[in-house]
């Protein structure tokens, strides 16, 4: 497999969504893309993308300890690990007074923990080649907040903190740590939301239309281009002029 000359990036919840559309952006540009999913359904769907320009793998990205090792069997195999894109993320909405602890937890564990034990494996590799790119994905809700989610809200909002450290760590190291934070994008979550909360959505964009996950895709692209290398540390907001109002 010639891919010596090519980036090596791993992507977190790829197999839909937003982390499918940056997948297919990174097998365009030529990058040898691993696609991590939760089940093997999603893996099966990886694979059907990424052909012999990648490989989909079923893991669990709330246990250390097996992302460490298939981290582990990634350098071995590829002597680097060049990009990481933590997006994998899950939503349970309720309010505060309602919402049980098992859901708080849930969400807290893989929309940050989760990125906690994957940079700080990923980081591992990346200063043994004094290189590196992770993009974090994050939300608008974590600035702006919104009904039913102080989970989902808190989990986006720490990502900030996160990544304005690690990107200080690791600067001198040639290894940039930034964010991407969507609006409201046309996935399968939107899709379920009833046309009149739509209207009200709408009415907050300035540009008075959802994005498409490709905006993201480009987004996260940027970032891990060469000619992006001065930016870290940086929080990318990409949601139609929302977050002005």
């Amino acid at each position: 497999m010639k891919i010596k000359k090519k980036k090596v990036a791993i992507i977190t919840g790829a197999n839909s969504g937003i982390g499918k559309s940056i997948l297919k952006k990174f097998i365009k540009k030529n990058i040898y893309v691993i696609g991590i999913s939760r089940t093997k359904q999603g893996k099966i769907k990886i694979n059907k993308i990424v052909k012999n320009n990648g490989k989909g793998i079923v893991l669990n990205v709330t246990n250390m300890f097996l992302i460490k090792k298939i981290f582990k069997e990634i350098y071995k195999k590829f002597k680097k690990i060049d990009i990481l894109i933590n997006n994998a993320g899950i939503i349970s909405d309720s309010l505060l007074l309602n919402m049980k602890k098992k859901n708080w937890i849930k969400v807290i564990n893989t929309n940050l923990n989760s990125i906690f034990y994957t940079s700080k494996i990923a980081v591992k590799y990346m200063l043994k080649n004094r290189y590196g790119r992770i993009v974090n994905i994050g939300s608008i809700i974590g600035n702006i907040g919104n009904t039913g989610q102080t989970n989902y809200s808190a989990s986006k909002s720490a990502l900030s903190g996160f990544t304005k450290s690690l990107a200080l760590e690791v600067a001198k190291k040639n290894i940039t740590v930034n964010i991407v934070s969507p609006g409201f994008i046309k996935t399968k979550i939107i899709k379920k939301i009833n046309n009149k909360i739509k209207k009200k959505i709408l009415k907050k964009i300035p540009l008075g239309k959802l994005g498409i996950p490709k905006n993201i895709a480009n987004s996260v692209f940027f970032l891990c281009k060469k000619s992006s290398n001065y930016i870290t540390g940086h929080n990318l907001h990409v949601n139609g002029g929302m977050l002005m109002k």
